[in-house]
């Protein structure tokens, strides 16, 4: 029951860096439509403002204080509420900037809700901000849903936390030890979507290759078979993934399931066997691209996107030339190109050896450049082909979508409607964008 008390209140929410970020802030959106407030856009100026925050470098850091003042000076009455993974991390931070009125970590984030139903109570900002602020100690899963869905593609959250203590990463800091939500309740959140007309829907987590480390029973396979079977699944794509997971009885099994894409997204990280060894990686590039050869064995026309960084403290330019050889190896579609960045606390910020930052850009464009080249050439390779596209999208008079590969795809605006899959005839690129033709073909 909706409680018209809150109805005149609007609500805006900023939302900084990965994808269970946003499936997060999706739910709280939900979760603050159900109270009866009204939703709208953060840089409207809204009554409330909500900033979900990221702090995977210190850049994250930095445009999360200035978002958090931007929100402030767009409406300094307005009440400012924190949470995420700097809140989590340095939630003294976050409140110590003047006009916030309450903060909480990542094991709260659903009670900015109840903390602005508190605030519009008493009618005025509070003096200092209200911290809530408790340990990741695992205690728990934090039971989120969504219903609703941009465009034509959902989020949901599978899993959090990571145990993984890699040498550059402050994130296990931010989301604590593995947890994973409960089967049954991710199948209940993919049946609603699908019902909904939702065509694809990515699981992802913090370390989604974890899933169900925590449950016993039911690993990442054993909920991809039970998803592939709902009536009605369109897509199904996962979120970023340790190459380490694509060992033969994993991919024997998903190889398998018709609703899986043939897209996978591996954090990588490096090329080099000695900076993954400083990395704390627990794979080898070997091991890596034994995983991807599996997977296009078993899967023809799979395609792998990635994150590398550039810069880890101690890179050689002999090992950096390593990561060229393995990416040139890999044949990546997309690589996501990281400097190094220093983050305090992790045992790399004090690692000897670290990599000034012009020589960081320098390795970053050649290893941009490189990817550019072979993104164009697999491209290129889709030239003449009629492939499946789920459009998803209108820009400049161009439909745009993917294909289950994650190729993107535009084709003249009229030829095909939004949320359509349809078969495309792939007629030129121009490096990063397929151009085709709605044919009446099947695929």
């Amino acid at each position: 029951m909706l409680c018209s008390d809150f109805s005149s209140y609007t609500v805006g929410l900023i939302t900084l860096g990965c994808k269970v970020n946003q499936y997060e802030s999706e739910a709280i959106a939900e979760r603050f439509a159900a109270e009866g407030f009204t939703l709208a856009h953060a840089e409207e100026g809204c009554d409330i403002t909500v900033i979900n925050t990221c702090t995977v470098t210190a850049e994250s850091d930095r445009k999360a204080r200035q978002m958090i003042r931007r929100a402030i000076t767009a409406n300094p009455d307005g009440y400012i509420l924190v949470t995420g993974c700097l809140s989590q991390t340095d939630p003294e931070q976050a409140a110590a900037i003047s006009g916030v009125d309450f903060v909480c970590g990542n094991t709260d984030k659903q009670a900015v809700v109840e903390a602005a139903k508190r605030l519009v109570r008493q009618g005025h900002k509070n003096a200092r901000a209200e911290v809530l602020h408790r340990s990741l100690d695992g205690s728990g899963f934090e039971e989120m849903t969504i219903t609703r869905f941009d465009r034509t593609r959902a989020y949901i959250k599978i899993e959090d936390g990571c145990e993984n203590k890699c040498a550059y990463c402050a994130i296990p800091a931010a989301r604590g030890p593995v947890r994973s939500k409960r089967p049954e309740a991710v199948l209940d959140e993919v049946r609603t979507l699908v019902s909904g007309g939702c065509r694809e829907v990515v699981l992802t987590g913090i370390e989604t290759a974890s899933y169900g480390r925590d449950l016993g029973g039911c690993g990442l396979a054993d909920l991809l078979e039970a998803v592939d079977a709902i009536p009605g699944i369109g897509r199904v794509r996962l979120g970023s993934l340790d190459p380490s997971l694509m060992k033969q009885a994993f991919v024997d099994r998903i190889a398998k399931l018709p609703s899986l894409a043939p897209h996978f997204h591996l954090s990588v990280q490096s090329g080099s066997d000695t900076v993954l060894a400083r990395m704390r990686r627990k794979y080898s590039s070997r091991m890596a691209l034994e995983g991807m050869e599996r997977l296009r064995r078993a899967m023809p026309g799979v395609q792998f996107t990635t994150d590398i960084i550039v810069g880890f403290p101690g890179e050689t330019d002999a090992e950096f030339a390593e990561t060229l050889a393995f990416a040139e190896a890999a044949r990546f579609l997309m690589i996501h190109v990281f400097r190094y960045s220093r983050r305090a606390g992790t045992p790399a910020a004090e690692m000897p050896g670290q990599v000034p930052e012009s020589v960081k850009a320098e390795r970053s464009h050649r290893l941009i450049a490189l990817e550019a080249d072979i993104r164009r050439a697999i491209l290129d390779g889709q030239t003449g082909k009629v492939v499946p596209v789920l459009f998803e999208g209108q820009e400049n008079g161009l439909l745009c979508g993917h294909t289950p590969e994650f190729f993107e795809v535009a084709a003249p605006a009229g030829s095909a409607a939004h949320g359509e899959i349809l078969p495309v005839r792939i007629d030129r690129n121009n490096g990063t964008l397929c151009f085709g033709t709605v044919t009446e073909r099947k695929v």
